[in-house]
């Protein structure tokens, strides 16, 4: 089963790291308020040290 990178809306802070560490996958909205994800399906190697940096702990992967 495939898996999807998903952000937490209701847990994001904004911090921006997920989007410095790995902006393969990460971005911020156009209001700046959350971290989105622009590569659901992102095999980035960056993306597995933006889920354990997050500080809130929001970003996981999902089954599709």
């Amino acid at each position: 089963m495939a898996k999807i990178l998903v952000i937490d809306p209701n847990e994001c802070i904004a911090c921006e790291s997920c989007v410095e560490l790995c902006p393969e996958a990460f971005r911020m909205s156009s209001d700046n308020e959350l971290a989105e994800v622009i590569d659901a399906e992102s095999k980035a190697d960056c993306v597995e040290d933006a889920i354990n940096t997050c500080p809130v702990q929001c970003i996981k992967w999902e089954d599709a």
